[in-house]
Order: C-alpha cells, then sequence, then structure tokens
C-alpha cells in the first residue's frame, strides 16, 4: 500500500479533500477555489463513478427521452474541473478516513491500488444509495437501482435488449412516478407495486389518491397496499416476474424507486455522529458536529439531516437544489469567508406525464409527530381564468396550526401550471406567514395565468376562515 500524500512536506499551502464528485463536493470544491488560489489552497477530490457534477434528478427524463443525451445532465467534466486546479481523480474510492490521523485512504477501482491522502480540511459528499431490499432475485439480471449516470445507462442498455416490453417498478415515491412515466415514455407495459396505501408518500394519503388515479388513466398499472417477497427469475438468471404475498407481476425490467439513504458508511465508521435518519449532523456552517471532527470536517448533499424550518426536527431530504447549496456554504467557509445554511421547508415537485405534484411543509402525520394542532382545507380551483383556452383543474391542500393561524403545509395536484404555485407557499413558509396574512399577497393576475383569486389564495382565505371559527 502507498503512503504518498500523508507525509508529505509542509509547504504552508493547506490541502483541501473531498470525498464525492457531485453536486455537494464538487459546488464545495469550486467555490473554495474561487476563494483561494492555488498557492494558498491544494484541493484533491474523489470520485469513484465516470462522472463528475452531474444532476441526477434529471436521469429519468434521460432515460424517458425527454433529454436526449446523457452529456446534457454533466454540469461541469473533470477535465473542466482539473482545468480550475481541482485534483480530481475519478474511478477512485474512499475506503477509510482516518479522522486522528486526518487522512483518507482511497482505492483506485479498476486496479485495486490504495494510497493514503493528509488532508487539513476534509469535506464528506458521499451522497445516498438507493434502498434495495434484501430479498431473494433482487441482484437479477434486469433489476436496476438509479441514482448514478452509470445506473441509467445501465438501465437503458437493459431496455434496448429485453425481450419483452413489461416492466414493473417498485416503490411509488419521486423516483418511482418519474421511472413510471420514463417507461411508459419508451413504450413499456408499467406495473408500479407501492407498500403504501397510495402513491407518493410525500402527500397524504387524500392527495396520493389524485395521484392514483391519474397513473391509472395514463394506462399505468397500480398495485397498491402490496409488498414485494421476492423477484423470480428464469434458468438464463434474468429476472422474469415480481411477487407479492398476493400475486405475481411478469417483468422483463424492474426498477426500484423504494427511496433512498444516507450514505454514511465511512463517517460511522470514524465515529462521526448520525441522526435518527442515518445522515451526517452538522451545524449551521455545515461544519460536522462533535470533538471527533475537530473543526475540521464539513458535510454536505444527500449524506447529511437539515433542519425543518417548520417542525423544528432533523430531516433527510435528498435533493440536488439543497446539495448545490450545501456545497456554497461549505466552499465559503473552508476559503475563509462567512455562510450557513439555515434549513429547509421541504418542497418539491415532480410530474408524472401531464399531472404536476407539488408539496412544501408538513403533512398531517409530520404536524401530530411534532406536537401541532391544526386544521385543514382543500380546494379545487384552475389554472387560469375559467374562461381563458387551456385552463386545467388543479387541487389545494393547506395546513395550518390551530388558534395562530401559521401556515404549516401545501400539497398541490393538478395539470399545467399547477405544480410551481408551490413556490408561492414555500416563500410563504420560510417567513413564517399566516394564512391570514397569505390572503393580501399581492399576486400576479392576468387570464392566461391565474384565475382572479389564485388557487393559494383561494386556499389560504378558506384556511383563515376556518381557522378564525375554530
Amino acid at each position: 500500500m502507498s503512503m504518498s500524500g500523508a507525509n508529505r512536506v509542509d509547504t504552508g499551502v493547506e490541502r483541501l479533500v473531498v470525498i464525492g464528485g457531485d453536486a455537494a463536493g464538487m459546488s464545495a470544491a469550486s467555490q473554495a477555489r474561487r476563494m483561494k488560489g492555488s498557492d494558498e489552497l491544494e484541493i484533491v477530490a474523489f470520485e469513484r463513478g465516470h462522472f463528475s457534477s452531474f444532476s441526477a434528478c434529471g436521469i429519468p427524463y434521460w432515460v424517458g427521452g425527454d433529454v436526449p443525451e446523457r452529456d446534457r445532465l454533466i454540469a461541469r467534466t473533470p477535465e473542466e474541473h482539473r482545468a480550475r486546479d481541482i485534483d480530481l481523480r475519478m474511478r477512485t474510492e474512499v475506503v477509510e478516513i482516518d479522522v486522528a490521523g486526518r487522512r483518507v485512504r482511497a482505492r483506485d477501482v479498476d486496479s485495486g491500488a490504495e494510497s493514503w491522502t493528509s488532508y487539513d480540511r476534509l469535506v464528506i459528499a458521499t451522497g445516498a444509495r438507493p434502498i434495495r431490499p434484501d430479498l431473494p432475485g433482487m441482484d437479477a439480471a434486469g433489476v436496476h437501482g438509479v441514482q448514478t449516470l452509470d445506473d441509467g445507462q445501465a438501465l437503458l442498455d437493459t431496455l434496448a435488449h429485453a425481450r419483452g416490453r413489461r416492466a414493473v417498478v417498485v416503490g411509488a415515491g419521486y423516483i418511482g412516478v418519474e421511472m413510471a412515466e420514463a417507461l411508459i415514455n419508451r413504450g413499456y407495459e408499467v406495473t408500479v407495486v407501492n407498500r403504501g396505501s397510495e402513491p407518493m408518500s410525500t402527500l397524504d394519503p387524500d392527495m396520493g389518491r389524485l395521484v392514483h388515479e391519474a397513473m391509472e388513466g395514463l394506462g399505468i398499472t397500480m398495485v397498491d397496499d402490496s409488498t414485494v417477497t421476492k423477484l423470480l427469475t428464469g434458468e438464463d438468471g434474468w429476472v422474469r416476474a415480481v411477487a407479492t404475498e398476493d400475486a405475481e407481476y411478469p417483468a422483463d425490467v424492474v426498477v426500484l424507486g423504494i427511496g433512498v439513504r444516507p450514505e454514511t458508511t465511512l463517517a460511522e465508521a470514524a465515529g462521526l455522529p448520525l441522526g435518527a435518519h442515518g445522515g451526517l449532523l452538522t451545524d449551521l456552517s455545515m461544519r460536522v458536529r462533535g470533538p471527533l471532527a475537530d473543526g475540521a470536517i464539513w458535510a454536505g448533499g444527500d449524506c447529511v439531516e437539515v433542519l425543518d424550518l417548520v417542525s423544528g426536527q432533523e430531516r433527510h431530504i435528498p435533493l440536488g437544489t439543497h446539495a448545490n447549496k450545501h456545497g456554497q456554504v461549505i466552499g465559503t467557509n473552508v476559503g475563509g469567508g462567512y455562510a450557513t445554511f439555515p434549513g429547509v421547508v421541504g418542497t418539491a415537485v415532480s410530474k408524472v406525464c401531464d399531472l404536476e405534484i407539488a408539496r412544501t411543509g408538513l403533512r398531517e402525520k409530520d404536524a401530530r409527530r411534532a406536537g401541532l394542532q391544526f386544521e385543514t382545507v382543500t380546494i379545487e380551483s384552475t389554472s387560469r381564468a375559467g374562461y381563458y383556452p387551456g385552463a386545467s383543474p388543479m387541487t389545494v391542500k393547506m395546513l395550518a396550526e390551530r388558534r395562530t393561524g401559521r401556515l404549516l403545509g401545501v400539497q398541490i395536484v393538478g395539470r399545467e401550471g399547477a405544480g410551481k404555485r408551490v413556490d408561492v407557499a414555500a416563500v410563504a413558509l420560510t417567513a413564517g406567514m399566516t394564512v391570514e396574512q397569505m390572503t393580501a399577497l399581492d399576486l400576479g393576475y392576468a387570464p392566461p395565468f391565474s384565475p382572479v383569486w389564485d388557487p393559494i389564495l383561494v386556499a389560504a382565505r378558506k384556511a383563515a376562515a376556518k381557522v378564525r371559527n375554530v
């Protein structure tokens, strides 16, 4: 085992080591480089895959054909990072963090060669890993998780050579419904097997029911309240069906959309603090908490937990928007500046074909878990003035705290023009507004864009009236 870099000569130049070459890690490296030149800070980054700085959120749209080329999902190549004096080492996996010695052990994925690299500052941006249940047949050919560009390419290769056109998606969260759309676009007959009572567990069940009905309307077979027990394979080792306790669903390809967990194996082995969801715990500057970190370790992206500004609790929310913000904060602080990441309100938006799905803040069960009492309202409205061509229906659900009227959460399901309306609610949540205050918001109006009363304002008026009458 080589020890190169572990006991380097002190040149007065600090070394930043970054584990993970995607959004959080390379945003941190790039921002730190902007803050400090190469004569002040050496940056070494490790990435075990083939690609850097890519959009994982875009993979379903690449698989489905909306994005025609893989490279369009790459924001910055390894060569571009290296041109900015960042020593990005691809196909190199960090396998150990020696916190006491301030060094990491890395392995070349192809050759197996290992070496130690010392650090003055360390950024852990190891992301998340798809949940892959330990069930018979889960490792069969034709079964795919989708988290990286390598995963997406492997799935596309399978789709190109699959013997039939039957696909089963296991799980109905964001990835599950997006991959169901991608497979529909590829001409597959799609079945979604979901353990929950309705798809999209990030919504309340009554709103999830709207998603269920819309997906069935698109020709997707929805199987709710069903737990996968095993995957059946043929004599050639290729998956042929997904089995539940009650039935079998034929499959030529299986996509796992069960969700992800923080990839914190390295951090846990190093003794760094993890939260209830398995993510690293940091302070507002994204510095890892606890004495072991010794003020020299930061973490960001899908491997950390973040503060929910509405409930006051820690959550794991794996989104590229947060990861890039984390990286900017980390890079600024490593570079000698000052920045913080105060938290999130849990905003997310997705779609399946022409159905738009959005949420921000708390669901009913989140509010109960936080000890909050609340009222809910649900309204039906349209994306434009009802008389204007193209007006489409949408359903808005709003939660408000009992007595105070503080906005707690909003969920929206509808067609074109529905999803991004959630941003108004996200701003209101961040500002701590009441639903009464929201009714006075001066939102833009013209018939092609909105009814006179925007759907968000209609829901706020109804919630304010309900809270007043409690």
